[in-house]
């Protein structure tokens, strides 16, 4: 109907490109214009002026030999003040767009090893937009961004990398739980030595008191009883320490059995062994 009135619309984010007897005339702007077509005005086409994007998928070969698919997202858009050369010069604007990509990325690619890769996807993606700056300008197209989305080794390469991630990562736990188990060693050793020394001086205060009372005992009997000597108290000492140990072995439940020679005269020849002991000990060390 448009056409019948010799009235054309325009949308918003759009441009028309008018000619004249099939030669290029000028750009409509959007909104409402008239197009006599009887004067041999005709509309060769739009453009739209919106921001449109790209992806690109290139395979390529790293440094390492790595084979790896380079995913590249090229953000770009027609230019309204050259959008008869985006319009005229380009026949298929994708198709350009992605050999340049090509060109660059498989140039760049190359010379990085596929760790390197990883680490600088922003400089190449950078020498992207650069090329594809400077080749689509001439043709009415800015490149807004470029951005390398995606670098994918082969599946082999992948599970390769991952079973080395893991094997590093499993080497510094087993340091680390060694490197715990060491230090818990060491703490319990110095537990253990610190248990045993207070035991020592525990077991030497003991004994300490032992001789002590045995001494005050000897002395105290000494004075109460005349005519007694020393031996005859420590046979008696003797004696009741003797019968008061069999009577701990006997009361406890869970005692191991001791046999150990029973009868008065026992006592006597336990208190003749510890007394020649002790005299062997003097004369060999005078």
């Amino acid at each position: 109907m448009g056409n019948i009135f010799c009235c054309i619309q325009v949308d918003q984010s759009t441009v028309a490109i008018k000619e004249r007897f099939g030669k290029f005339e000028e750009v409509l702007e959007p909104g409402c214009h008239c197009l006599p077509w009887i004067l041999g005005s005709q509309l060769a086409g739009h453009l739209s002026l919106r921001l449109q994007q790209l992806d690109v998928r290139c395979e390529t070969k790293t440094k390492d030999n790595v084979f790896v698919n380079v995913v590249a997202s090229i953000q770009y858009r027609a230019l309204a003040d050259k959008a008869n050369d985006a319009f005229y010069k380009l026949s298929n604007t994708r198709t350009q767009i992605q050999a340049y990509v090509f060109d660059v990325i498989r140039a760049s690619i190359p010379k990085l090893n596929l760790d390197d890769a990883f680490e600088q996807k922003n400089e190449v993606a950078k020498a992207v937009e650069n090329e594809l700056e400077k080749a689509m300008s001439a043709y009415g197209f800015e490149i807004v961004q470029t951005l390398i989305v995606d670098i994918e080794p082969d599946e082999h390469v992948k599970r390769a990398m991952n079973e080395i991630n893991a094997a590093a990562r499993l080497r510094v736990a087993a340091n680390e739980k060694a490197e715990a188990e060491k230090i818990l060693q060491i703490k319990r050793a110095e537990g253990e030595a610190e248990s045993k020394y207070l035991s020592g001086l525990g077991i030497a205060r003991q004994r300490q008191a032992i001789v002590d009372g045995l001494r005050d005992s000897v002395l105290g009997f000494s004075v109460n009883v005349p005519g007694t000597t020393a031996k005859d108290v420590m046979d008696m000492v003797l004696v009741t320490q003797y019968f008061d140990t069999m009577k701990e072995i006997g009361a406890a439940s869970k005692s191991s059995a001791v046999f150990i020679p029973h009868g008065p005269g026992a006592v006597r020849d336990v208190a003749t062994q510890i007394r020649d002991g002790l005299l062997q000990a003097t004369n060999t060390h005078p």
